[in-house]
């Protein structure tokens, strides 16, 4: 996607990977510290880190869009197609064994195939209430649609009724639940 000055879009580069990689992590919150097999978030930033500035992966760089204001990096999405999901897991999975030593976990492929889905969406507490994840969910509408795909999907966590609420007002509904690591997820669609 192109840089979009009017709503402070712009696809996200390797190096914005400092800014990224807690916005991964809060979106993602008790799960990217099961994966860095560690309970303190803080933690868990390499990782990410590492992933965000790798190619054809879950977490890179590729599949982000960024919401900048003044230089800094307020918020992010990352989606990609869901056909690709085991692919872009793959190397994540290996990854996590060997240097976490994070051995047969739970994970349920996410998402469907036909779907363009949003693994995290993400804006810094400083910079919420101010339309920033609406912006970048409207953009990567705009991707999916685009791009061809028919449907959005993402998952939300049993734990956080307000943000299954949020989504549910934008059209998003629920087709099933998904179990990742030590939660059960909600995996919701919009049809586009």
């Amino acid at each position: 996607m192109k840089p979009d000055v009017i709503r402070n879009i712009r696809t996200a580069r390797p190096e914005d990977f400092k800014q990224v990689a807690p916005l991964i992590v809060q979106a993602m919150e008790d799960l990217a510290c099961t994966f860095a097999n560690t309970k303190d978030p803080q933690k868990t930033f390499p990782l990410f880190e590492y992933f965000f500035q790798q190619r054809a992966n879950q977490y890179s760089f590729e599949n982000t869009l960024v919401y900048e204001e003044n230089g800094k990096i307020a918020g992010s999405i990352i989606a990609y197609d869901g056909a690709l999901l085991s692919t872009y897991r793959e190397p994540f999975l290996e990854y996590i064994a060997i240097n976490y030593n994070v051995k047969n976990l739970v994970i349920e492929d996410e998402t469907l195939k036909g779907e363009l889905y949003i693994d995290t969406l993400s804006v810094y507490p400083k910079h919420q209430g101010k339309g920033i994840g609406s912006k970048l969910l409207g953009a990567i509408k705009e991707r999916a649609q685009k791009e061809g795909h028919r449907k959005l999907g993402l998952l939300v966590d049993l734990k956080n009724p307000s943000a299954k609420k949020l989504y549910s007002a934008l059209g998003f509904e629920t087709i099933g639940k998904k179990q990742l690591g030590n939660s059960v997820y909600e995996h919701l669609q919009l049809n586009l």
